[in-house]
């Protein structure tokens, strides 16, 4: 084509400026109220019951691993997903394994699976003023309650510890702790709403100079995260304890892309995970529990402690907690794998606070409740995640590293079956 014949300048332009004037339009007539749509969406958003195309989508992997005799699920999180659901899947999954421990991780709150039970903690690891993350993994009988967990009232950090209660149950303390730190942790998504609503420089600024957020970006994310908030408020009394979380947001704001460019919504969801991240930097630490209290508890009940992707906080390998092991690869911590088995090798050769041998562990990670979500609105990188599928095992250069101190899946299942077993 030549430059004579070539179509204007114009003519290319113009549809992007139309989009514009569109959009500044839009946004103009925007209503500050809640709308109906909004209102359906919402509370789609906080049904814990499943559609049947969902516990289909749950129940039925996208893979099949025949060859893989052993499973090894130590760190995953079922969310509102129904066990049978993730049953099923497992077992299409792994059709040929013979062995396994899995054990369900859900975040500060205790579940379990065949016997055992777990939980992901939050708390505070005062020697580098960082909040960490723990694995506490039983025996479920270590941790058995003969009333509902949400009848527990939380007990602050440094509060006397209350006493066992009538009913025999055994932790009554640490299921205390874990209130707590559900309630406080839930208190970030508020926080993180008003920094929305209400932006200032300290967190709105950094997350606009990151992401190059422009005026409707803010505009549209302060209205709708406004519309947000009320309908919190409005639904409270309906709300799942677990679905107080930062990616409520996150999906509320998914749930208007049939109706907004998607492309806008992207650049919407850029600036509000840089607002979350700044959130989550500024949250008090002060309200957790210091991981040496959680470590107690758990090993105070014939429990067990696995660090989880210690990339994320690289001092806590010196802190030399009393735990039975670390994860040396997850799929959001892959990097240092090598590395991280060297470290284990030499605690174990060394003196430690601990006799134990710090065992060798691999985390999946898996949130359940991301495969529920319709496949276009998904988080590519966490829906791939999947429970007790962890590739580093058989990668060469891992498996070499292990082999030098006998280590493998089977082992760690078989070892770390005594230890729960005490």
């Amino acid at each position: 084509m030549t430059a004579t014949n070539r179509p204007p300048a114009m003519k290319i332009v113009k549809p992007v400026a139309r989009q514009c004037a569109d959009l500044e339009e839009r946004l103009s007539a925007l209503p500050e109220d809640v709308t109906e749509q909004e209102d359906a969406l919402f509370r789609s958003l906080i049904v814990t019951d499943l559609a049947p195309w969902q516990a289909e989508q749950v129940a039925t992997p996208s893979a099949v691993h025949e060859a893989q005799r052993e499973v090894l699920a130590t760190h995953w999180h079922p969310e509102f997903v129904p066990m049978g659901l993730i049953r099923q899947r497992l077992g299409a999954m792994f059709p040929g394994r013979e062995e396994e421990l899995i054990i369900p991780t859900q975040h500060n709150e205790l579940t379990s699976w065949d016997g055992y039970t777990g939980v992901e903690v939050d708390c505070y690891s005062s020697g580098f003023n960082q909040k960490v993350q723990l694995l506490l993994h039983f025996e479920s009988h270590r941790v058995a309650c003969d009333h509902a967990v949400s009848t527990v009232a939380p007990v602050a950090p440094g509060a006397p510890a209350p006493a066992l209660t009538a009913l025999g149950d055994k932790a009554h303390t640490l299921r205390s702790m874990l209130a707590h730190t559900r309630k406080y942790r839930a208190s970030q998504l508020y926080d993180y709403v008003r920094a929305v609503v209400r932006p200032d420089d300290d967190v709105a600024g950094p997350a606009v100079r990151e992401t190059g957020a422009d005026d409707d970006v803010l505009a549209f994310a302060r209205v709708m995260t406004g519309k947000f908030s009320r309908l919190l408020e409005t639904h409270g009394a309906d709300l799942p304890e677990d679905m107080v979380k930062n990616k409520l947001l996150r999906n509320f704001i998914d749930g208007l892309r049939g109706e907004w460019e998607a492309t806008f919504i992207d650049r919407v969801q850029a600036y509000l995970k840089a607002v979350k991240e700044q959130v989550k930097r500024r949250f008090p630490l002060d309200y957790f529990y210091r991981a040496t209290e959680f470590i107690e508890e758990a090993h105070g009940l014939g429990g067990c402690v696995v660090i989880p992707h210690p990339e994320q906080f690289w001092p806590i390998l010196l802190a030399e907690y009393d735990v039975d092991g670390y994860e040396v690869w997850n799929p959001q911590s892959s990097r240092y794998t090598e590395f991280l088995i060297s470290v284990v090798n030499r605690k174990n050769r060394g003196p430690g606070l601990s006799r134990r041998e710090i065992l060798v562990f691999m985390g999946d990670d898996c949130h359940l409740g991301e495969k529920t979500r319709p496949r276009e609105q998904q988080d590519t990188e966490k829906a791939a995640r999947e429970v007790g599928l962890q590739p580093a095992w058989d990668d060469p250069a891992v498996r070499k590293r292990l082999s030098l101190t006998g280590v493998s899946r089977s082992r760690v299942i078989r070892d770390y079956r005594a230890r729960l077993a005490g």
